[in-house]
């Protein structure tokens, strides 16, 4: 299927690594000019360099976005390196395993920053951009967290929540302007980062080195879903690719779940 991407210009806040990186490279196969950012311009430009090794164009955009300044800086790069950008994809984000009560105030205002006030930067420096085009795609990354909590990390999944509400709100604000803003929510996703984290928890719970029988235990403990095993990092950049394409012209302030089934919700 021709996704009808090539040389739409994309930029993927967040794609050095993990599922960011992965959707730089979905897009970017599909014929999309890809925009890299990060915080550190080595990784930034390996990932650019890669991608243009493997037969795509690539242009790197270095800043912290959780900063007025930063996120200023990352809008001008891209604006002097491909004109606009038709699609944006808010993916950066952090995550602090804290629980109810080792968390305090100014981690909350830090998490909320860096999560949700990263991505209103980015919208607002963009998105006038997007209009004078005509058409436009913008892609939430939240987290099946949003809609199921757990009741530790509530700083992180609160933040993914308002990412949920902040999608359906911008949505309305751009009827008619051709520009579509959807969310996507991974469940628990094996990404390289991640399994590093999981093989170390295993060692703990003597779960052995093996990632098929550490993945077993994490479906069993942490994830349990209808599929019986963890995302990959593709998966969710496929359906980015999708959402990202003229092909999905009538999808517009939707929650897509990439879970295996995890999250039990309707939606």
């Amino acid at each position: 299927m021709d996704l009808q991407l090539r040389d739409k210009r994309a930029l993927i806040t967040g794609s050095t690594s993990g599922i960011g990186a992965a959707i730089a490279k979905a897009l970017a196969q599909e014929g999309a000019i890809v925009i890299v950012h990060g915080r550190k311009e080595e990784q930034a430009n390996q990932m650019a360099e890669e991608i243009d090794a493997n037969g795509g164009k690539a242009f790197v955009a270095v800043g912290d976005i959780s900063t007025d300044e930063g996120a200023r800086q990352v809008a001008n790069k891209v604006l002097s390196s491909v004109g606009s950008v038709d699609i944006l994809v808010n993916n950066a984000g952090i995550y602090e395993d804290r629980t109810w009560m080792d968390s305090d105030p100014k981690g909350w205002a830090d998490i909320y920053n860096a999560n949700v006030i990263s991505m209103v930067r980015m919208i607002q420096l963009l998105v006038p951009h997007m209009k004078q085009l005509g058409w436009g795609r913008i892609i939430q990354i939240a987290s099946g967290l949003a809609i199921q909590p757990f009741a530790a990390r509530p700083d992180y999944q609160a933040t993914k929540a308002a990412t949920l509400n902040m999608t359906v709100s911008l949505a309305k604000e751009l009827a008619q302007t051709g520009i579509t803003v959807n969310t996507v929510s991974p469940g628990l996703i094996a990404t390289e980062g991640a399994k590093r984290i999981f093989h170390q928890i295993a060692l703990t719970k003597g779960w052995g080195s093996e990632w098929a029988e550490i993945e077993k235990h994490l479906v069993q403990e942490d994830w349990p879903n209808p599929s019986s095993r963890l995302g990959r990092p593709e998966e969710v950049a496929n359906i980015i690719a999708y959402l990202a394409s003229p092909l999905a012209d009538y999808i517009n302030g939707a929650n897509i779940r990439v879970d295996g089934g995890g999250v039990g919700a309707i939606n």
